[in-house]
Order: structure tokens, then C-alpha cells, then sequence
């Protein structure tokens, strides 16, 4: 029998398990299809297209993240899911049509302007959670997210052997049906008491930063998230292209490699998170995953062999265990009634990642995958965000406030 008390957040995770699995089946025929739209260019050339695909999809999200945090806020985190999946269905539908880049364009620019799934559940739990709960559940998220990843590239993987599109029109699928469970099963946790009353002013997304970044202690927590974000965005900027590249991967092997990263994902984020938070503390849980996560590049950077990879995956995942930890103190430092206008901030800062890393890395990708150059090193790019994360190191140790946490 189902506990009433704990549907909701079972729905909520239910919600980014199939979203997730909606992203992770296209990603494994990324290669192909930017190829199969860009006739003649090689790999490591069509990266850089889908680096600026990418971006614009970040952009988007930078834009409209706060908007829809600020409109969350006023009307309620349902209907902001519900819109965001519907809009995400109809972008993957885009994709699988489409027949040149121009057409890709269109459908990024749609689906990062409701892109706020994440954003949105994370706010809905921590309507429903008291401060000691929230960097647990934050990990059932993450965790979530890990399980999509375990089910959707390994889809994906397999459905691109028949053709690149075909992900695509599954992914939209998955979509339609999120959407579907969230009418019928999902309730509003947003308590009437702390709604904003709307007004057009609160949906200039710049106005939401100003307005997050006065609570004390903040701006340090969104700086580091930040650094933290364009580091780590490095693997999906240029997994399915690096190892397409370095190992000659095809999307089946794309796949698994992201499948093997999904279960090690979904374990730690729903297993490790509390007890390791529980031994070290919120603080240490972060750095520690933030160590581990450069070592992690460093070695990705320099393997030869894909199977050494896929060993490898343990490590590399083990890494996100700091960021629930580092969530729940950001959301500790705001009060009630700003939990969605703080979760749309936290996702237009992922997007400020969208942004600027698909572009950078997949720029170094290309310019060090060439063979006719003088250095031939396709894992420069992990290099490059292991630099950016150990900044980020700094900037948490003696900028980051230490109290109550």
C-alpha cells in the first residue's frame, strides 16, 4: 500500500526519471545525426555545430529559467511541469524531422524556453521538505536523473543502430506520456499562503537575480554552483563527440558507456548522499565531490583505451556526490517563498554552462582532434574543466560562509 505521505515525492522522481529518459535516448546518435544534417563534415567538426546547438538551447534557458521559477512562484509548480513537458515533446518531434541544421535551430530555441523540469521538481520538493530532508531528496533527484540515464542512452543506443532519427520520436514519446503522468498523479505543493501575486515586473529574469542575490551568504554558494556547472557540463558537451573521436565508439557503445555512468549516478545520488552528509557534514561532502571529480578528468583525459573507460565510470560518477549537499545549502539561505524564483536562478546558471561550455569544449575538441596537428589530444577538454573546478575549489574554501553548515 502506498504511503499518502510519500506520493509526492515518488511522483516527483517518477517525473525526472522519464524526463531524463527522454534526454539520454538522443544522445547516443548526437554524432550521426549532426553528420547526417552537415554532409561532409567530419566528427569532430560537426561537434562544434553541436556545441552552438547547444548554447542556444542554454541561452533559453538563461532567459526563460527565472521567468518560469518567478511564474512557478504565483501559479504553482504543476503547471509549469506540465507546460514544460508538453513544449520538450514537441521539440524532439522537431528534431526527428528535421533535415537541416536551420530546423534543429528552431527546435533548440523551443525546447529551451520551457526547459524547466528540473528546475520546477526541485522547487516542488523543497516545498514539501523540512531542511534536514532536502539534501536527501535533492539526491533522490539526482538519483532520478542517474536512473533515466541507466534506461535512456542504452534505448537510445540501441534504437540508433536502426536509424538516428528514430531516438527522437521515442524521446518524444517518453515526453508525452511524463506529461501525462503528471496531469492524472501529480498535486501542487505550492501553499497558498506564500504565493506571489503576479506581477510583470517579478518575470525579468534579471530582477530575480537581483532579488536572490541580496540573501546573505548567496552570491558565494551561486558562484561556486556556477564554476562547479561549467566544469562538469564538459561530459555532456562532448561525451557522445570525444568518444566518437578517441575510441571510435559507435552509438550502441555510446550508450552503454552512458549507461554504466547512469547506474553508478543513480546509486550514489540515492544511496551515498544522506550517510556521507551524515559522516562528514554538507561542506565536506562538497569538496570532497569536487576532488574526486578533477581526478576523475585528469585521467579521462589521458586514457588511450575504452574500456579502461568504462572502468573508470565509478570514479567519474562518484564525483556529483557534493552537489545535493551543495544545493541544500543554497536553499537553506532563502526563505519559503522564494524556493522557485532560487531553483529558476540555479537552473539559468546551469544554462550560463550551456552556454559557454558546449562552445569552449567543443572548440578544443576540434582543434586537438586534428591529426594533422602538432599535438593530437582529444581529451584536452576534461583538462581544461579540471583547471576551471580546481577555481572553483578555491572560491568554496575561503569565500563560501561556514556557519550552519
Amino acid at each position: 500500500m502506498i504511503d499518502k505521505k510519500d506520493l509526492p515525492i515518488k511522483i516527483i522522481v517518477l517525473t525526472v526519471i522519464l524526463d531524463s529518459i527522454g534526454i539520454g535516448i538522443m544522445i547516443p546518435v548526437l554524432p550521426s545525426l549532426m553528420t547526417d544534417v552537415l554532409p561532409g563534415k567530419t566528427v569532430a567538426e560537426a561537434a562544434v555545430w553541436g556545441g552552438i546547438l547547444a548554447s542556444i538551447f542554454a541561452v533559453m534557458q538563461f532567459i526563460f529559467g527565472p521567468i518560469l521559477g518567478s511564474l512557478s512562484d504565483t501559479f504553482g509548480r504543476r503547471s509549469v511541469i506540465l507546460i514544460s513537458l508538453i513544449f520538450m515533446a514537441f521539440d524532439y518531434i522537431i528534431m526527428g524531422l528535421a533535415t537541416s541544421i536551420w530546423l534543429l535551430l528552431f527546435g533548440r530555441i523551443l525546447g529551451g524556453i520551457t526547459a524547466s523540469t528540473h528546475a520546477t521538481a526541485a522547487a516542488y520538493v523543497a516545498d514539501i521538505s523540512t531542511s534536514e530532508q532536502k539534501a536527501v531528496r535533492f539526491g533522490y533527484i539526482g538519483a532520478g536523473f542517474g536512473i533515466g540515464f541507466v534506461l535512456g542512452p542504452i534505448i537510445g543506443g540501441l534504437l540508433g543502430e536502426i536509424g538516428p532519427r528514430i531516438p527522437f520520436f521515442a524521446a518524444a514519446f517518453v515526453s508525452a506520456l511524463n506529461a501525462a503522468a503528471c496531469y492524472f498523479f501529480l498535486q501542487e505543493s505550492l501553499n497558498k499562503k506564500v504565493q506571489k501575486r503576479f506581477s510583470l515586473t517579478n518575470i525579468n529574469p534579471f530582477k530575480t537575480f537581483g532579488a536572490i542575490a541580496k540573501f546573505d551568504g548567496l552570491k558565494a554558494f551561486l558562484m561556486v554552483f556556477l564554476m562547479y556547472s561549467i566544469s562538469t557540463a564538459v561530459y555532456a558537451a562532448i561525451w557522445p563527440y570525444f568518444t566518437a573521436e578517441r575510441f571510435s565508439w559507435s552509438p550502441g557503445m555510446i550508450g552503454l558507456s552512458l549507461t554504466v555512468y547512469g547506474v553508478c549516478f543513480a546509486f550514489i545520488q540515492g544511496v551515498l548522499v544522506q550517510p556521507t552528509i551524515n559522516l562528514i557534514g554538507r561542506y565536506n561532502t562538497v569538496l570532497f565531490g569536487f576532488s574526486v571529480e578533477i581526478m576523475a578528468m585528469i585521467l579521462i583525459a589521458i586514457i588511450t583505451n575504452g574500456w579502461f573507460l568504462i572502468a573508470l565510470t565509478p570514479l567519474a560518477s562518484l564525483g556529483v556526490i557534493g552537489q545535493p549537499a551543495l544545493t541544500a545549502l543554497m536553499s537553506d539561505q532563502v526563505d519559503e517563498s522564494n524556493q522557485g524564483s532560487l531553483q529558476g536562478v540555479i537552473a539559468s546558471l546551469t544554462a550560463v554552462s550551456m552556454i559557454i561550455t558546449p562552445l569552449s569544449m567543443t572548440w578544443i575538441l576540434s582543434k586537438f582532434s586534428n591529426k594533422n596537428s602538432e599535438i593530437y589530444f582529444p581529451g584536452a577538454p576534461f583538462i581544461a574543466s579540471a583547471v576551471i573546478l580546481t577555481i572553483c575549489i578555491c572560491i568554496f574554501l575561503f569565500w563560501a560562509p561556514k556557519k550552519k553548515l
